[in-house]
């Protein structure tokens, strides 16, 4: 028995280093450096294009924007109000994201005790700041805290933007490919949530919303979609 159990330990322990091995060589392989470009006035007017491309004045009129990520949480956006309503499982929050401290917590309809409260409430603004960055991120290219480079090469204009302050992860990069009339066609990003540097994702279907403004009904990452679903928009 004790025999079996030594192979077993060999097994087990023979199986992690393979895979450690495999993911310093991914890394490796994967592994891409930020590129450089220029700041200042040209990049900013390349922003200016995009947004102008992807309506953001009329993004900006919307009054509800609504979602469900990955089937789990289910968002309710009011830009006009600062206001998010989150669900997952039998949670749900009313996010103020004017101030986190009028925010509210529930339970299965019962509020929340302080505690429970401040963790739902971080729940909620951690993954609303990720899965509404997935919903709309060309729209917060000239966002506060952040700046942005033009890089030219392969005869094209590409945007970076990084994101110094504000969110959940400040110092993350992204690098937007745009089509000949600057809309995005995907970026790869620098982000700390992810081991692999300069992953790409694609930003497929453009549909203009019922608010005038088109957004990217499909976003996929090493060819896999990511489940973005019930879009709502007005």
């Amino acid at each position: 028995m004790k025999t079996i159990l030594k192979w077993l330990l060999r097994g087990v322990l023979g199986l992690i280093a393979l895979l450690a091995i495999l993911f310093l060589i991914l890394k490796i392989a994967l592994a891409e450096d930020v590129p450089t470009g220029l700041s200042g006035p040209a990049a900013d007017e390349l922003a200016f294009k995009v947004l102008d491309a992807i309506e953001h004045e009329k993004f900006k009129e919307a009054e509800l924007i609504s979602w469900t990520f990955r089937g789990t949480n289910h968002y309710k956006w009011y830009p006009q109000q600062g206001m998010v309503e989150v669900r997952w499982d039998d949670k749900f929050v009313k996010l103020d994201l004017e101030s986190n401290t009028n925010s509210l917590a529930f339970e299965d309809g019962t509020p929340l005790n302080e505690n429970d409260t401040q963790d739902a409430i971080a729940y909620a603004l951690k993954n609303f700041n990720n899965d509404s960055f997935w919903m709309v991120a060309p729209h917060k290219i000239m966002d506060p805290g952040t700046e942005r480079e033009i890089i030219r090469e392969d005869a094209q204009e590409k945007l970076l933007v990084r994101y110094l302050s504000g969110g959940t992860t400040p110092g993350d990069v992204y690098v937007w490919k745009l089509d000949k009339n600057y809309r995005p066609q995907n970026f790869k990003m620098w982000v700390s949530i992810l081991p692999f540097d300069g992953v790409e994702a694609k930003w497929n279907d453009w549909e203009v919303t019922d608010a005038g403004f088109p957004i990217s009904k499909r976003k996929s990452v090493f060819g896999i979609n990511i489940p973005i679903t019930d879009i709502q928009i007005k």
